[in-house]
């Protein structure tokens, strides 16, 4: 069988932006004759992510992350769709995901590594697996209820960094409907901040690339900010918290601005926001979602439900082609999309 798929073909270096060249696009033969327990799966959707950029070092900087071999193929998020099976628990037909997919057109894979989902969840969009109702979904749902102390009739406002990305789209809109009375949202064009505001129902939002950001915070969370849901670190994530009202929140969920310098994560904040952490009693910690992967089933049921209701809007960047991958991510990493990146790699 005639397959498709994606190699690291090199690593960015030291504090280097990667470009499409990292990757490069292989055609090879796979066996369809499959051993116990193995499945040939058909990839639908794969997804880029940003915590991907950590994966192209050889040294992740995450104790949880293992790094991309060179010439070896790249994985991440994918669903797909069963075409044979020596496996008991898959049968042909059925919609399966796995959060270390190979990116290749088709795949010989464990059985037992897969995860059986059901189409109705999404109403038949099955990308959506891979964001509002998956990994991104579960991120913003979980990091906003553990981290974030948001209360109903609290008169709590929150701002998200990235907010037009998967998983910052996904969390404003949850804080909202967890009770926060004004959500502002920060990202980088005049497009996602209409989109925000317009399609999903934010307060207001921020663009860092054109707007002067104290000045604007300080108008649109007018009574301060109670909950920070942090996508970016840097300069944009110093000046919300320094904004913020004493005993806030702040949800570690990512640092986007940073991945492609050569830092540990979470990234060393200056003295002076330490300082603010600390003289307003300000909860800053680290969100890995990972830890509450047993939260995780009735949580995706309770995004479902909003999705389906209408109650969260999902907006995604879908790019055809496998050959597109390398592409893909780049343009991710540098905020060339609104909410989800998505692959389609076949019907």
């Amino acid at each position: 069988m005639q397959v498709q798929r994606v190699l690291l073909n090199s690593r960015p270096g030291k504090n280097g932006t990667p470009v499409p060249e990292n990757f490069r696009l292989e055609d090879t033969t796979l066996s369809p004759d499959l051993t116990d327990g193995e499945v040939l799966v058909r990839t639908l959707y794969l997804s880029v992510d940003p915590y991907m950029r950590c994966r192209m070092n050889e040294d992740t900087g995450a104790e949880y992350l293992t790094p991309w071999q060179l010439s070896g193929c790249v994985d991440g998020g994918g669903v797909g769709v069963v075409e044979s099976s020596s496996c008991a628990s898959c049968t042909k037909g059925d919609v399966v995901t796995n959060f270390n997919w190979p990116w290749q057109t088709c795949a010989v894979m464990k059985g037992s590594v897969l995860q059986k989902v059901d189409p109705q969840l999404v109403d038949g969009h099955l990308s959506y697996f891979l964001g509002a109702v998956g990994i991104t979904g579960l991120t913003a749902l979980l990091g906003v209820r553990e981290k974030g102390n948001v209360t109903k009739g609290g008169s709590q406002t929150m701002v998200v960094s990235g907010a037009a990305g998967a998983c910052g789209s996904i969390a404003g809109q949850i804080g909202r409907l967890d009770g926060c009375v004004r959500v502002v949202g920060i990202c980088g064009s005049v497009e996602k901040c209409r989109a925000l505001v317009e399609d999903l129902g934010f307060d207001a939002a921020i663009n860092y690339r054109q707007d002067d950001v104290p000045s604007k915070l300080k108008e649109s969370c007018p009574h301060g900010i109670d909950v920070y849901f942090d996508n970016v670190g840097g300069n944009i994530s110093d000046t919300v918290i320094a904004q913020m009202n004493n005993g806030g929140h702040v949800i570690l969920c990512g640092q986007i601005s940073q991945y492609n310098k050569d830092v540990p994560y979470p990234p060393p904040l200056s003295e002076e926001i330490q300082k603010t952490l600390q003289s307003k009693n300000i909860a800053r910690e680290r969100f890995m979602v990972l830890n509450y992967m047993n939260k995780a089933e009735s949580a995706l049921c309770e995004l479902s439900q909003w999705i389906k209701s209408g109650q969260i809007k999902v907006l995604e960047t879908v790019v055809d082609g496998i050959e597109n991958m390398g592409g893909a991510f780049c343009s991710m990493m540098k905020g060339g999309n609104i909410g989800k990146q998505i692959i389609k790699i076949s019907e």
